[in-house]
């Protein structure tokens, strides 16, 4: 028998054909064997097939709601496409059928899988030049905050959000003590330029005898 290359996805009585590459998409063993049975299941021509939810399950043994959970995985990872269908019943009634399964081309899988890796690769590139520009401005941060600034005199810490240092104040007793000395000191210069007796804490003021 001729080897060929590229041969046909030709349905045969005991085996079905399975893409190697799905070995290299990152599926777990629950979604292999599901995408397998839809294999097995395909119309070779359409691509298309349409079991049931409990079909797949009773064939890999699976739940419903495992089956459901893999059918969702191998649809974002673009190896599927699902439809839904109506049933006609012979009173005609329409009800809901089974998912109608469309099986994609395995390169579109492997070129959405490159695609997702090379965009992590970019986001955690700049996350890592992100961490770089935090760290290099952590430790100038940390040179300034040791070595201080000299302001007026008096070494200060670094405060990038302040722009000059301000004047401590003055506490609230200094400040009343320095208002009440200055009244007292100008009472008794004015008496002793009206020739007037000065008596420090009232304000009886005495001429002097003449």
């Amino acid at each position: 028998m001729k080897y060929n290359r590229y041969p046909k996805r030709d349905a045969v009585k005991n085996y079905f054909p399975l893409p190697n590459e799905i070995f290299c998409l990152d599926l777990s063993a629950g979604e292999i064997a599901v995408y397998a049975y839809l294999m097995f299941c395909e119309d070779r021509k359409t691509f298309q097939c349409h079991p049931s939810y409990k079909t797949i399950g009773t064939a890999v043994g699976l739940s419903k709601n495992t089956v459901k959970k893999h059918i969702d995985g191998l649809v974002a990872k673009q190896l599927i496409t699902t439809e839904p269908t109506t049933v006609i019943t012979k009173k005609g009634q329409k009800h809901n059928g089974t998912l109608l399964y469309t099986i994609r081309p395995i390169q579109e899988a492997v070129e959405y899988r490159f695609q997702r890796q090379l965009t992590h690769f970019e986001a955690e590139m700049y996350r890592q030049k992100a961490l770089e520009k935090l760290e290099k401005f952590d430790r100038i941060q940390g040179s300034r905050k040791k070595a201080g600034e000299s302001i007026g005199g008096v070494t200060a810490t670094y405060a990038p959000h302040i722009g000059r240092q301000r004047r401590p104040k003055k506490p609230v007793f200094t400040a009343f003590v320095s208002v009440w000395m200055a009244k007292k000191l100008r009472r008794q210069s004015v008496g002793r330029k009206y020739g007037f007796g000065v008596i420090p804490g009232a304000h009886n003021i005495k001429k002097r005898d003449e």
